[in-house]
């Protein structure tokens, strides 16, 4: 297998951390996510992990440091990765995708479910501190919070789409069927 670095993108709960957690188990991916950057700094400073105090200290880190800061990072972790499947969890931005494209081996693969299906995705994984309580309003309004804004439009950066509305098993076939096009 030669390197291939896969960037997932798509709207909250579309699949991003299923599909780096079945590389992971299947071709022993090393994953990195945007996002843990931005838990690391909350934990740290003792604030709630929510979706609120995550989209501050991003806002915050783009603002004092430059839109690309956290593509940067995750540019590097997969530079320095040693495995050859590496995954970049969360990509959102336009910004994020012009400088992992930097990265030869890097496909961005962009992730679509129904927004129905999604919210109850979110409310089942509870991932952040208010997803198993907030409602589908909540959610729907989730969608026009800055960080959100520009998801939808990586779909026409992306190597790949994946509709992921359907079964594990058909997400699975559609991850191994990318990885054997562009690792082998």
């Amino acid at each position: 297998m030669k390197k291939l670095i896969l960037g997932f993108a798509g709207e909250m709960a579309s699949g991003k951390g299923t599909c780096a957690a079945y590389l992971k188990e299947k071709y022993h991916a090393e994953t990195f996510r945007f996002s843990t950057a931005l838990f690391d700094i909350a934990r740290r400073v003792h604030l709630r992990e929510d979706r609120d105090t995550l989209q501050k200290i991003s806002t915050f880190l783009r603002k004092e440091f430059g839109e690309d800061t956290l593509a940067k990072v995750m540019f590097e972790d997969a530079k320095n990765a040693t495995a050859e499947l590496i995954v970049i969890d969360g990509v959102r931005r336009l910004e994020d995708v012009k400088y992992l494209r930097e990265l030869p081996e890097f496909k961005l693969v962009y992730l679509a479910a129904p927004m129905r299906t999604r919210y109850e995705r979110m409310i089942v994984r509870g991932e952040k501190a208010d997803d198993a309580t907030k409602t589908y309003e909540e959610f729907e309004a989730d969608h026009q919070r800055e960080s959100e804004l520009e998801i939808t439009k990586l779909e026409a950066f992306a190597a790949e789409v994946i509709d992921n509305s359907g079964t594990m098993p058909e997400l699975q076939s559609a991850l191994d069927a990318i990885v054997k096009k562009y690792a082998e």
